[in-house]
């Protein structure tokens, strides 16, 4: 990616001071979604490493990581595949839960969606604490399938996701196209 594409999405990126709760800075995604350039611009840097890392599907985590992960599979001519939170999914599923700073949540796949020889590429738009990424990294890897990695378009540094997520990625790659 270059760094003219960084600045495009970096500046298409609004902070919101105190949302959800006074001290945090929300990172507002949407106005880099309503602009069709920077849009396309982030679905063909995601889409590329997918290709790079010979991805055979997406899977998009509930709910932004769908908006993301949908156009990019398209553009990647790969299969999209959804994981919601629990309770979402009619059928068989396979689910998985994870540790949240306060509590726990789970999060499920349709049991058919992922296959033994799948490499699955993980999309969202943030990685934050990295609980929901290394809770779909355990579930794709309990269906069969391979994880071709995790692509972000904005990781927050210093929530130390990256770090946490390390053992589970077995050396699989995490990419994010923005480090704040």
């Amino acid at each position: 990616m270059t760094d003219g594409v960084q600045e495009l999405l970096l500046s298409r990126i609004r902070d919101v001071p105190d949302y959800p709760k006074t001290g945090v800075v929300f990172k507002d995604i949407t106005p880099l979604l309503a602009d069709p350039k920077a849009f396309t611009a982030l679905t063909d840097a995601l889409a590329e490493g997918c290709e790079r890392h010979g991805a055979t599907k997406v899977v998009g985590l509930e709910a932004r990581g769908f908006i993301l992960g949908a156009p990019v599979a398209v553009r990647a001519g790969l299969g999209f595949i959804p994981v919601r939170k629990a309770g979402k999914l009619p059928g068989a599923t396979l689910s998985q839960a994870y540790e949240l700073e306060y509590g726990s949540a789970e999060i499920e796949v349709h049991a058919e969606d992922l296959r033994t020889g799948d490499r699955v590429m993980v999309i969202d738009d943030v990685l934050a604490t990295g609980g929901t990424a290394g809770a779909a990294v355990e579930l794709i890897r309990r269906s069969g399938a391979e994880v071709a990695g995790i692509a972000v378009l904005m990781e927050l540094g210093f929530l130390g996701g990256r770090d946490r997520l390390e053992p589970v990625l077995r050396g699989a790659p995490l990419e994010s196209l923005i480090t704040i």
